[in-house]
Protein backbone atom coordinates (compact mmCIF):
# COMPACT_ATOMS: atom_id res chain seq x y z
CA UNK A 1 0.00 0.00 0.00
CA UNK A 2 1.40 3.35 -1.00
CA UNK A 3 2.01 6.15 1.12
CA UNK A 4 -0.94 7.88 -0.45
CA UNK A 5 -3.65 5.34 -0.22
CA UNK A 6 -3.03 5.54 3.86
CA UNK A 7 -6.46 6.55 5.70
CA UNK A 8 -5.31 7.18 9.28
CA UNK A 9 -1.97 6.37 9.10
CA UNK A 10 1.39 8.27 8.42
CA UNK A 11 3.76 6.12 5.97
CA UNK A 12 6.37 5.64 9.47
CA UNK A 13 3.53 4.70 11.81
CA UNK A 14 2.56 1.86 9.19
CA UNK A 15 6.18 0.70 9.33
CA UNK A 16 6.71 0.56 13.47
CA UNK A 17 3.66 -1.04 13.53
CA UNK A 18 4.41 -3.74 10.57
CA UNK A 19 8.31 -4.22 12.74
CA UNK A 20 7.03 -4.06 16.20
CA UNK A 21 3.50 -5.56 15.57
CA UNK A 22 1.91 -2.60 17.81
CA UNK A 23 0.86 0.97 17.22
CA UNK A 24 -0.23 3.14 20.34
CA UNK A 25 -2.38 6.28 18.75
CA UNK A 26 -3.63 8.82 21.00
CA UNK A 27 -6.60 10.42 21.51
CA UNK A 28 -8.78 8.33 18.82
CA UNK A 29 -11.89 8.45 21.51
CA UNK A 30 -13.38 12.35 22.74
CA UNK A 31 -14.15 12.83 26.38
CA UNK A 32 -17.75 12.74 25.64
CA UNK A 33 -17.34 9.59 24.05
CA UNK A 34 -15.51 8.07 27.06
CA UNK A 35 -18.01 9.30 28.99
CA UNK A 36 -20.78 7.70 27.61
CA UNK A 37 -18.79 4.30 26.89
CA UNK A 38 -18.81 4.36 31.15
CA UNK A 39 -22.20 5.50 31.60
CA UNK A 40 -23.87 3.25 28.70
CA UNK A 41 -21.68 0.12 30.38
CA UNK A 42 -22.32 0.98 34.08
CA UNK A 43 -26.06 0.87 33.04
CA UNK A 44 -25.41 -2.19 31.11
CA UNK A 45 -23.90 -3.74 34.12
CA UNK A 46 -26.42 -2.87 36.85
CA UNK A 47 -28.90 -5.43 34.66
CA UNK A 48 -27.39 -7.97 36.33
CA UNK A 49 -27.15 -10.16 33.17
CA UNK A 50 -27.71 -10.36 29.55
CA UNK A 51 -27.96 -13.62 28.41
CA UNK A 52 -24.80 -14.29 25.86
CA UNK A 53 -23.13 -11.70 27.34
CA UNK A 54 -22.69 -12.04 30.88
CA UNK A 55 -23.54 -12.73 34.23
CA UNK A 56 -22.96 -10.49 37.10
CA UNK A 57 -22.44 -12.76 40.45
CA UNK A 58 -23.93 -11.17 43.88
CA UNK A 59 -21.37 -10.26 46.59
CA UNK A 60 -21.85 -13.42 48.53
CA UNK A 61 -21.56 -15.81 45.27
CA UNK A 62 -18.01 -14.19 44.17
CA UNK A 63 -16.40 -15.80 47.11
CA UNK A 64 -13.96 -13.16 47.28
CA UNK A 65 -13.32 -12.75 43.30
CA UNK A 66 -14.08 -9.03 42.32
CA UNK A 67 -14.01 -10.75 38.52
CA UNK A 68 -16.92 -12.48 39.36
CA UNK A 69 -18.96 -9.33 40.21
CA UNK A 70 -17.79 -7.53 37.22
CA UNK A 71 -17.12 -10.47 34.60
CA UNK A 72 -16.15 -9.23 31.33
CA UNK A 73 -19.24 -8.79 28.88
CA UNK A 74 -18.54 -10.64 25.57
CA UNK A 75 -19.57 -9.68 22.39
CA UNK A 76 -21.99 -6.53 23.16
CA UNK A 77 -22.22 -5.63 19.71
CA UNK A 78 -24.49 -8.37 19.18
CA UNK A 79 -26.84 -7.77 21.69
CA UNK A 80 -26.45 -3.56 22.08
CA UNK A 81 -26.72 -1.06 18.93
CA UNK A 82 -24.18 1.68 20.80
CA UNK A 83 -21.55 -1.12 21.36
CA UNK A 84 -21.84 -1.85 17.65
CA UNK A 85 -21.19 1.47 17.01
CA UNK A 86 -18.50 1.83 18.89
CA UNK A 87 -17.05 -1.27 17.75
CA UNK A 88 -16.95 0.00 14.23
CA UNK A 89 -16.08 3.35 15.20
CA UNK A 90 -14.55 5.60 12.12
CA UNK A 91 -11.17 6.08 13.52
CA UNK A 92 -10.57 2.93 14.77
CA UNK A 93 -11.46 1.40 11.33
CA UNK A 94 -9.68 3.90 9.29
CA UNK A 95 -6.62 2.59 11.04
CA UNK A 96 -7.45 -1.16 10.60
CA UNK A 97 -7.53 -0.40 6.81
CA UNK A 98 -4.21 0.71 6.73
CA UNK A 99 -2.86 -1.95 9.62
CA UNK A 100 -4.56 -4.76 6.90
CA UNK A 101 -4.12 -2.90 3.65
CA UNK A 102 -7.11 -3.67 2.78
CA UNK A 103 -11.06 -3.07 4.49
CA UNK A 104 -11.14 -3.91 7.79
CA UNK A 105 -13.92 -6.85 9.19
CA UNK A 106 -15.00 -6.54 13.03
CA UNK A 107 -15.12 -10.22 14.56
CA UNK A 108 -15.56 -9.80 18.27
CA UNK A 109 -16.14 -6.83 21.19
CA UNK A 110 -15.96 -6.95 24.94
CA UNK A 111 -15.61 -4.76 28.09
CA UNK A 112 -13.70 -5.16 30.75
CA UNK A 113 -13.95 -3.07 34.60
CA UNK A 114 -11.11 -4.63 35.77
CA UNK A 115 -11.78 -3.43 39.31
CA UNK A 116 -9.18 -2.86 42.00
CA UNK A 117 -8.29 -6.25 42.99
CA UNK A 118 -8.53 -7.97 40.03
CA UNK A 119 -5.89 -10.52 38.39
CA UNK A 120 -4.09 -9.96 35.34
CA UNK A 121 -4.29 -11.65 32.09
CA UNK A 122 -2.12 -14.64 31.30
CA UNK A 123 0.78 -13.76 28.44
CA UNK A 124 -0.85 -15.05 25.27
CA UNK A 125 -1.52 -14.64 21.35
CA UNK A 126 -4.95 -13.66 20.03
CA UNK A 127 -4.95 -15.18 16.71
CA UNK A 128 -4.92 -18.46 18.85
CA UNK A 129 -8.35 -18.59 19.72
CA UNK A 130 -9.58 -16.45 16.84
CA UNK A 131 -7.83 -18.56 13.85
CA UNK A 132 -7.65 -15.98 11.51
CA UNK A 133 -6.44 -17.35 7.86
CA UNK A 134 -4.98 -16.61 6.15
CA UNK A 135 -2.83 -14.15 7.96
CA UNK A 136 -4.08 -12.76 11.63
CA UNK A 137 -6.18 -10.92 13.33
CA UNK A 138 -5.76 -7.50 14.86
CA UNK A 139 -6.97 -6.22 18.46
CA UNK A 140 -7.63 -2.09 18.88
CA UNK A 141 -7.58 -1.90 22.39
CA UNK A 142 -9.67 0.89 24.24
CA UNK A 143 -8.66 2.90 26.91
CA UNK A 144 -11.68 3.91 28.56
CA UNK A 145 -9.32 4.79 32.21
CA UNK A 146 -6.10 5.62 32.51
CA UNK A 147 -4.16 2.34 32.30
CA UNK A 148 -0.89 1.74 33.53
CA UNK A 149 0.67 -0.47 36.01
CA UNK A 150 -0.54 -0.19 39.22
CA UNK A 151 -4.03 -0.26 37.90
CA UNK A 152 -3.76 -3.61 35.67
CA UNK A 153 -2.28 -2.05 32.29
CA UNK A 154 -1.15 -3.85 29.48
CA UNK A 155 2.21 -5.76 29.18
CA UNK A 156 3.19 -6.52 25.33
CA UNK A 157 6.35 -8.29 24.37
CA UNK A 158 7.46 -6.11 21.12
CA UNK A 159 8.55 -7.60 17.98
CA UNK A 160 6.71 -11.04 18.43
CA UNK A 161 4.02 -10.48 16.17
CA UNK A 162 5.37 -13.34 14.03
CA UNK A 163 6.07 -15.74 16.37
CA UNK A 164 4.24 -18.96 16.23
CA UNK A 165 1.20 -19.57 17.64
CA UNK A 166 1.94 -21.46 21.04
CA UNK A 167 -0.24 -23.45 23.41
CA UNK A 168 -0.41 -22.39 26.89
CA UNK A 169 1.52 -23.89 29.63
CA UNK A 170 0.56 -23.91 33.32
CA UNK A 171 2.94 -20.98 35.02
CA UNK A 172 2.20 -21.33 38.74
CA UNK A 173 1.20 -18.03 39.22
CA UNK A 174 -1.66 -16.79 41.49
CA UNK A 175 -2.43 -13.29 40.44
CA UNK A 176 -3.00 -13.98 36.99
CA UNK A 177 -6.52 -14.77 35.10
CA UNK A 178 -7.22 -17.62 32.71
CA UNK A 179 -6.35 -21.30 34.48
CA UNK A 180 -2.56 -19.64 35.43
CA UNK A 181 -1.66 -20.61 31.49
CA UNK A 182 0.93 -18.64 29.85
CA UNK A 183 2.97 -18.65 26.62
CA UNK A 184 6.51 -18.74 26.80
CA UNK A 185 8.35 -15.41 25.80
CA UNK A 186 11.16 -16.37 23.05
CA UNK A 187 14.62 -15.62 24.05
CA UNK A 188 16.47 -12.26 23.72
CA UNK A 189 12.37 -10.52 24.27
CA UNK A 190 11.62 -8.88 26.96
CA UNK A 191 8.02 -7.73 28.52
CA UNK A 192 6.87 -3.90 28.24
CA UNK A 193 4.81 -2.20 29.93
CA UNK A 194 2.42 0.07 27.62
CA UNK A 195 1.10 2.94 29.75
CA UNK A 196 -2.23 4.54 28.27
CA UNK A 197 -4.74 7.58 28.71
CA UNK A 198 -8.47 7.27 28.78
CA UNK A 199 -9.33 7.54 25.05
CA UNK A 200 -6.03 6.20 23.63
CA UNK A 201 -6.08 2.98 21.19
CA UNK A 202 -3.15 0.56 21.33
CA UNK A 203 -3.87 -1.62 18.02
CA UNK A 204 -1.79 -4.93 17.74
CA UNK A 205 -1.05 -8.10 15.68
CA UNK A 206 -3.16 -10.94 16.09
CA UNK A 207 0.57 -13.20 16.74
CA UNK A 208 2.04 -10.23 19.54
CA UNK A 209 2.36 -12.07 22.93
CA UNK A 210 0.51 -9.50 25.32
CA UNK A 211 -1.32 -9.91 28.75
CA UNK A 212 -1.90 -7.19 31.89
CA UNK A 213 -0.82 -6.71 35.66
CA UNK A 214 -3.47 -7.11 38.20
CA UNK A 215 -4.91 -4.14 39.28
CA UNK A 216 -2.99 -2.98 42.64
CA UNK A 217 -4.90 0.32 42.98
CA UNK A 218 -7.39 1.15 45.86
CA UNK A 219 -9.80 2.67 44.11
CA UNK A 220 -8.94 2.90 40.45
CA UNK A 221 -11.04 0.70 37.65
CA UNK A 222 -9.72 -0.21 34.41
CA UNK A 223 -12.13 -0.08 32.23
CA UNK A 224 -11.12 -0.82 28.21
CA UNK A 225 -13.61 -1.82 25.11
CA UNK A 226 -11.57 -4.07 22.77
CA UNK A 227 -12.82 -5.16 19.40
CA UNK A 228 -11.03 -7.75 17.31
CA UNK A 229 -10.93 -7.59 13.60
CA UNK A 230 -9.64 -9.25 10.74
CA UNK A 231 -8.99 -8.33 6.81
CA UNK A 232 -11.63 -8.75 3.88
CA UNK A 233 -9.45 -11.51 2.47
CA UNK A 234 -9.83 -13.40 5.53
CA UNK A 235 -11.44 -16.81 4.45
CA UNK A 236 -11.72 -18.77 7.69
CA UNK A 237 -12.40 -17.79 11.15
CA UNK A 238 -13.28 -19.59 14.43
CA UNK A 239 -17.46 -20.07 15.44
CA UNK A 240 -17.30 -17.61 18.10
CA UNK A 241 -15.85 -14.97 15.67
CA UNK A 242 -19.03 -14.93 13.56
CA UNK A 243 -20.78 -13.41 12.03
CA UNK A 244 -18.32 -10.51 10.59
CA UNK A 245 -19.16 -6.84 10.33
CA UNK A 246 -18.24 -4.33 7.52
CA UNK A 247 -17.56 -1.15 8.57
CA UNK A 248 -20.92 0.12 8.02
CA UNK A 249 -22.49 -2.86 9.63
CA UNK A 250 -22.89 -5.36 6.74
CA UNK A 251 -23.00 -8.44 8.02
CA UNK A 252 -20.63 -11.02 6.20
CA UNK A 253 -19.26 -14.48 7.21
CA UNK A 254 -16.50 -16.54 6.42
CA UNK A 255 -15.98 -20.61 6.33
CA UNK A 256 -15.89 -22.24 10.16
CA UNK A 257 -12.27 -22.89 10.97
CA UNK A 258 -12.11 -26.13 13.37
CA UNK A 259 -8.78 -25.60 14.66
CA UNK A 260 -9.59 -22.35 16.45
CA UNK A 261 -9.21 -22.45 20.69
CA UNK A 262 -6.51 -23.92 22.47
CA UNK A 263 -4.49 -26.20 20.95
CA UNK A 264 -7.21 -26.86 18.68
CA UNK A 265 -9.62 -28.11 21.10
CA UNK A 266 -12.01 -26.75 23.79
CA UNK A 267 -12.62 -22.93 23.61
CA UNK A 268 -11.48 -21.73 27.56
CA UNK A 269 -12.83 -18.46 28.37
CA UNK A 270 -9.73 -16.39 28.85
CA UNK A 271 -10.04 -13.60 31.08
CA UNK A 272 -9.55 -9.83 31.39
CA UNK A 273 -6.49 -8.15 29.56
Amino acid sequence: MSINQLKALSGEEKKFFDANGYLLVRGVLNKEEIEDIKDHFTKLHAKGEIPGCFKAATPEEAGGDILKQYPRMMHPHKVDEKAKNYMLHSEVMNVLHDIFEEEALAAQSMFYFKPPGARGQALHQDNFFLKVEPGTCVAAWMAIDDADEENGGLVIVPETNDAELQCAKPSGRKDIFAYAMEVEVPEGAQPMPVNMKAGDVLFFNGNLIHGSYPNESKDRFRRALIGHYCGSSTLKIGNHYRPLYMADGTVVDRELNQDAGPCGGEFIEMGAH
